[in-house]
């Protein structure tokens, strides 16, 4: 069951929402969330600029300084058709890297709930340690390709370990 559940649409645009948060990934390495996506896309490269849209993004920035040149960033997406676990750099920015987490119209239109140790997440990508988080932001966007989609996000949060009872949410 989710407390609080967030829809949202685009057609041939994007549409976000950016949350500024400061979390300590010593201390809270892990992020959870849940989301379900009515849709994948058809046909498109995802590697490159025309091809980069997703039903669902979970878009997680770091700052290592004040200048937003040391902004980096991890793109958790519903890939339409990168293999899960599949990474590769943002075809916008050397500063983003793109994971695969979900692929495909298996889960589409099922509740999947997440995991990620965000920390481990970084120092695989980046191949450096994290600064801390500065924003989490949600994206479904379809400005590149045109097309239409529908996703739901629900709770977004982190915590030290990487399971935790229902009860303390």
């Amino acid at each position: 069951s989710h407390k609080k559940v967030l829809q949202a649409k685009s057609h041939n645009s994007a549409s976000g929402l950016v949350r500024n948060v400061s979390i300590n990934l010593t201390k809270t390495p892990y992020i959870h969330w849940s989301w379900k996506t009515a849709q994948v896309f058809d046909g498109l490269h995802e590697q490159t600029k025309k091809g980069d849209d997703y039903p669902a993004r979970i878009y997680v920035v770091f700052s290592s300084g004040p200048f937003f040149w040391q902004t980096k960033a991890i793109n958790y997406v519903w890939s339409s058709n990168q293999a899960i676990g599949t990474i590769w750099s943002n075809a916008y920015t050397k500063n983003a890297r793109m994971i695969a987490i979900e692929s495909g119209k298996q889960r589409v239109g099922t509740w999947v709930s997440e995991t990620r140790n965000v920390r481990n997440d970084f120092i695989k990508l980046f191949h450096e340690e994290p600064g801390r988080i500065q924003a989490i932001a949600i994206m479904t966007d379809t400005d590149n390709s045109g097309t239409s989609a529908s996703t739901w996000y629900g709770d977004i949060w982190s915590s030290s370990e990487e399971s935790i009872p229902d009860s303390s949410r």
